[in-house]
């Protein structure tokens, strides 16, 4: 269903942002039943056709086995595409030349009508402009290793600080500087909760040595903090650490060694910008022999799974408008 729509952005303000809304997902959200937005750029730059179209249909399947709809979303011909066909999958999947868009290229893939994948950043503006409050995800960006002297910080992390969305990943990306991630995500008054351990995750791994923010233990009392935090005037995004399922996870000192040595291969081979952390994973997942890989599509499907029970939380824990804002008192978790 195409059809612009007039959304408030996180300052108050109007905004015309063209939207495409599968009719599941318009129905659901007209219908208050929870939903839960998917990045795109794990389709068409995290992964290899057709293993990317493959992970892309079951993450969808694992949002709808736990009780929510699934809203992958991507930039087609002019639009947000809040949910895709099966075909349009597909056609991300197996296109050469699709953009990676992060906010600053957003106006120019509408206006040429690229065909483009979403990042963490541009996921949450879409999401937001749909009145979605969940969003599922493999790792967040954050400020690179040794972006104290280049400068090199995720797009991901002002979003948050915007943008009226809570994001569930397995923490951020573990080729990034993680203890300078979180105060720049302090600084910009981002609530950051790991679920049910008081380490901060590192992605492929539980444990990173660093001490998370916040601590909660169920779906509930997490749904309970966001619906809170967004009675908050301007208040923008959370980040929801779930660590990787144990059955899963790498250790801490194994891939730390990797990863040191892809950063070194990149900073050899002249990689910059954002070229990095693509580069970063396609190197890691050759040095753990696909292990890493193996890592990363079963904490998506994890984080899938857990978003969609703290959306279900969120709908019982307060009412909301059709624009996503709390109308009535909270329960106690």
């Amino acid at each position: 269903m195409d059809r612009d729509r007039t959304a408030p952005d996180t300052r108050g303000r109007t905004t015309k942002l063209p939207l495409a809304i599968h009719p599941e997902v318009e129905n659901a959200l007209r219908e208050g039943r929870p939903v839960v937005a998917l990045e795109s750029t794990i389709i068409s730059h995290g992964m290899p056709y057709p293993q990317n179209v493959t992970t892309a249909r079951e993450v969808e399947g694992v949002v709808r086995a736990n009780g929510a709809v699934p809203a992958t979303i991507a930039i087609m011909d002019g639009s947000f595409r809040i949910g895709l066909t099966a075909e349009e999958i597909e056609r991300l999947g197996n296109t050469l030349d699709v953009l990676k868009a992060s906010r600053r290229d957003v106006g120019l893939a509408l206006a040429g009508h690229r065909i483009a994948a979403t990042t963490v950043a541009t996921t949450m503006i879409g999401a937001a402009a749909a009145g979605i409050r969940l969003f599922a995800t493999g790792g967040t960006g954050g400020v690179h290793r040794g972006g104290e002297s280049s400068l090199d910080i995720s797009a991901d992390l002002p979003e948050l600080g915007r943008t009226p969305v809570a994001v569930v990943s397995a923490g951020v990306k573990s080729i990034l500087d993680i203890g300078r991630t979180l105060e720049y995500l302090e600084t910009l008054g981002v609530p950051v909760i790991t679920y049910g351990s008081d380490q901060f995750p590192a992605f492929y791994s539980r444990e990173s040595g660093v001490a998370t923010p916040a601590r909660l233990d169920s779906p509930r009392e997490i749904a309970s903090a966001l619906a809170s935090h967004w009675t908050i005037p301007a208040a923008g995004g959370a980040l929801i650490a779930n660590p990787i399922p144990e059955r899963d996870a790498i250790a801490y000192a194994e891939m730390e060694a990797t990863i040191i040595r892809a950063v070194r291969d990149a900073k050899e081979g002249g990689i910059t910008g954002k070229e990095v952390t693509p580069f970063l994973l396609r190197r890691i997942v050759e040095l753990t022999g696909g292990e890493s890989l193996a890592a990363n599509i079963a904490l998506i499907r994890n984080n899938a799974a857990f978003a969609s029970h703290i959306a279900g939380a969120l709908r019982l824990t307060a009412g909301w408008s059709a624009d996503g804002n709390a109308v009535k008192s909270i329960p106690p978790a």
